[in-house]
């Protein structure tokens, strides 16, 4: 009865997912995702000052590699992981325990062993190759890391792209001199990171306790929907203003005030959804053979009742990247690293207007919240069966 009862509902998921992503939109989504997530998690090797190879009297050094921080080395192991399972799930299935056991170990390890240098000065391979000490040099593809300002070339302001033949900026510079390409390639990992890990944590806290309350009923729901009721009164944009301007701007904090606020959504989609489904046969099925609270709740009707709980997320992830975005734009934001939201206000700054830091930053913004917004919609339409029936 389990296998009969796994396998309808990785039908039903996998029926889902093949209806809402035939859509031409929600591909068009998915398409500009992955692309960000490319930028992401490549973005040491796409955009930095370090170049790849590097040949003087001294040797062949590879810079770039020797300046990778533990973090970029996770991300890297993560992806590489994901790939394989995915590769592997037809023998031995999505396995997550594998994916958490290696993001465990990854961390461990990398923050023990890996220590790039703490001085990190970004000019000296330029000044070098203009002395004529390197025999030759293999750069990124764009040769600006994120914070390297140019100082060595004296002029650190706004640069028009293509400004100027010495240096060949594609989307120009930023305020302080750094090439705005390079810092909106390594901005996605800002923008995909507070998007998941936020959505994350609501989901996780509005699955378990949308679920006791669906289950249970009774004293349990009444209870459970006051505090769903005090959650939703709590203003996420306004809440997030107050602790960074006590506390200082933090990404981690940012996830944490936005997963802890926005969870009242997701607890109702499932609360609803266990409502319908803890009469259904295979769940008194369930529960008459003795099964764990737990199994009957996050094996059997979990995955029947998670589709709605999709949809919810992919707006999710859009709305707290807005959130982010909003925070850097009104200068409240992440100070070292870099944002696209961070970059939208440089354009209006002073009393000239910068097209590119518009242009660029706040098209990335649109085009990565759209993305979203048409595959949560794609997703909305595949579950709908009103709409199903009117076609």
């Amino acid at each position: 009865m389990t296998e009969a009862v796994n396998k309808t509902s990785s039908g039903y998921a996998k029926a889902i997912l093949k209806e809402a992503f035939s859509q031409i939109s929600a591909r068009i989504g998915l398409i500009w995702i992955g692309v960000i997530a490319f930028f992401a998690v490549f973005a040491p090797f796409l955009a930095n000052s370090h170049p790849y190879l590097l040949s003087t009297e001294a040797g062949i050094s590879s810079p770039l590699l020797q300046h990778l921080s533990p973090a970029d080395v996770i991300i890297l192991v993560l992806c590489i992981t994901v790939l394989i399972l995915i590769y592997l799930k037809k023998h031995i299935g999505f396995n997550v325990l594998a994916l958490f056991s290696v993001l465990i170990i990854s961390s461990v390890l990398s923050y023990v062993f890996i220590e790039p240098p703490r001085l990190v000065v970004y000019e000296q391979y330029r000044e070098m190759e203009q002395n004529g000490k390197v025999n030759w040099v293999i750069n990124a593809p764009i040769p600006y890391s994120a914070k390297d300002y140019l100082r060595d070339y004296g002029e650190t302001g706004m640069e028009n792209p293509l400004g100027q033949k010495e240096r060949t900026h594609w989307f120009g510079t930023e305020q302080s001199g750094a090439d705005v390409l390079s810092r909106m390639i390594h901005a996605c990992r800002i923008a995909l990171g507070i998007g998941f890990v936020a959505t994350g944590i609501a989901m996780l806290i509005g699955v378990i306790l949308g679920g006791l309350m669906g289950y249970f009923s009774g004293v349990v729901d009444m209870l459970g929907m006051r505090l769903v009721e005090i959650f939703e009164a709590i203003p996420t944009l306004f809440l997030l203003l107050t602790f960074v301007a006590f506390f200082g701007s933090s990404l981690y904090l940012m996830m944490v005030i936005i997963g802890i606020t926005t969870w009242p959504g997701y607890a109702r989609y499932v609360r609803a959804e266990f409502l319908k489904l803890r009469k259904m046969d295979y769940v008194q099925s369930a529960i008459s053979c003795g099964l764990p609270l737990r199994s009957i709740l996050f094996r059997h009707m979990l995955p029947n009742g998670v589709a709605p709980v999709l949809v919810a997320a992919s707006f999710g992830v859009a709305s707290a990247i807005l959130f982010e975005a909003i925070l850097s734009f009104l200068g409240l934001g992440l100070v070292d690293n870099p944002s696209w939201g961070q970059m939208l206000n440089q354009a209006v700054q002073s009393a000239s207007f910068y097209w590119w830091m518009a242009f660029f930053p706040g098209g990335a913004i649109f085009l990565t919240v759209f993305a979203y917004n048409l595959m949560g919609e794609a997703l909305r339409d595949a579950i709908d069966p009103y709409l199903k029936k009117n076609n």
